[in-house]
């Protein structure tokens, strides 16, 4: 006997039923597809957008390099010593008084150099990764046809304005330097003997005496008025007749006013001129040693605390200072500042802000 197997029906429900979970499943699959695939585009994005600021680093530490002769040349122009140096061969009867000035030119030359090479670090820092954010936007997000960021005639305009740091910024700068140094070592006889620390003592009151420390906020100068002119004074000539590209730059020059304002900048440059003036100290403590006669197997930098110079041997150290501060070969001093973490971190901050598409909307 044969026996047919039993027909299998469903009823409309359960029809419905596993329509709904084959639905479902073709539903999640397109959804987990999609999910894998945005994060895909993430990945790739935010790869892209790393690499393109390891780049931008790397932009800016050379960038750094090579304007630091433009900057040596400059505080040697406006403080030149050698001229003094030629004056003391000939044995002049103003002997004294043409130390004097050496004394005052030496060290403000050398504080200036600290100085204007820590704002030169941190305002490339600043400037490089506003405008490196606004390139990575027009060559990823704005592809579709929309006004660049940051056009070329822009990028050249904007990044012009470092000139204010090596001229009227800088001018201004060793004017108030050379105040401080004429107040702080005016008084210092040049048979007076400084020992390292002593010398140290002296650098830190012109620092105070520069960055406004006791003395009030009504007489304190914001360092970031050296690094950038006044706002009001921004493109002045051609404040009757903007074009696209103006207007687009002093953009550029606000945003970047508003970085130079704010606590963390504040916080880098100060974090920066701490390193720079510890290395300036270290630089001139390798001619504060002890006589070869008390060299022992036991001596340690402790023992330079010992040792003392009349303040005119110190003098011809300090002044040729400038020369390693500013040097455009990867120096001890450079590449402290370049290598400081908070500065790494700033810069990424700041090109995180400014690479973000929400700046878009603004």
């Amino acid at each position: 006997m044969q026996f047919n197997a039993p027909a299998v029906f469903l009823t409309t429900e359960q029809c419905a039923t596993t329509i709904g979970v084959y639905l479902l499943g073709k539903y999640a699959q397109a959804k987990l597809q999609e999910l894998q695939e945005r994060d895909a585009a993430a990945y790739i994005a935010q790869a892209r957008r790393q690499l393109h600021f390891e780049s931008n680093q790397r932009t800016c530490n050379m960038t750094v390099l090579s304007m630091l002769p433009t900057l040596r040349e400059a505080i040697i122009h406006h403080l030149h010593s050698e001229s003094l140096t030629t004056l003391l061969k000939t044995k002049p009867a103003n002997k004294v008084e043409i130390w004097e000035d050496l004394k005052i030119i030496s060290f403000t030359r050398s504080i200036v150099a600290v100085y204007s090479a820590c704002m030169l670090v941190v305002l490339l820092r600043v400037q490089l990764n506003i405008i490196g954010g606004y390139l990575y936007l027009d060559n990823s997000v704005t592809k579709n046809g929309t006004t660049p960021l940051a056009p070329p005639d822009v990028q050249q305009q904007y990044l012009s304005s470092i000139q204010h740091l090596l001229g009227d910024g800088l001018i201004e700068l060793i004017t108030v330097v050379k105040k401080a140094v004429q107040e702080v070592l005016g008084p210092v006889s040049l048979k007076q003997s400084l020992s390292l620390q002593e010398l140290e003592q002296q650098v830190l009151q012109v620092r105070q005496l520069v960055e406004g420390e006791n003395h009030g906020s009504s007489n304190h100068r914001p360092l970031s008025l050296y690094m950038m002119p006044d706002e009001e004074n921004t493109l002045a000539a051609q404040a009757c007749g903007l074009t696209g590209s103006d207007i687009t730059t002093i953009k550029l020059l606000n945003e970047t006013r508003d970085m130079l304002d704010s606590p963390d900048f504040s916080t880098v440059l100060n974090t920066c001129l701490s390193r720079g003036f510890s290395r300036f100290l270290d630089n001139m403590a390798e001619f504060f040693q002890p006589p070869q006669g008390d060299l022992t197997p036991c001596s340690s930098p402790d023992s330079l605390s010992h040792v003392s110079l009349p303040l005119a041997k110190i003098i011809p150290i300090a002044n040729g200072q400038v020369h390693s501060i500013c040097s455009e070969i990867p120096s001890h001093f450079v590449q402290d500042l370049l290598m400081i973490d908070q500065v790494k971190e700033f810069a990424a901050n700041v090109y995180e802000t400014f690479s973000s598409d929400h700046e878009l909307q603004k």
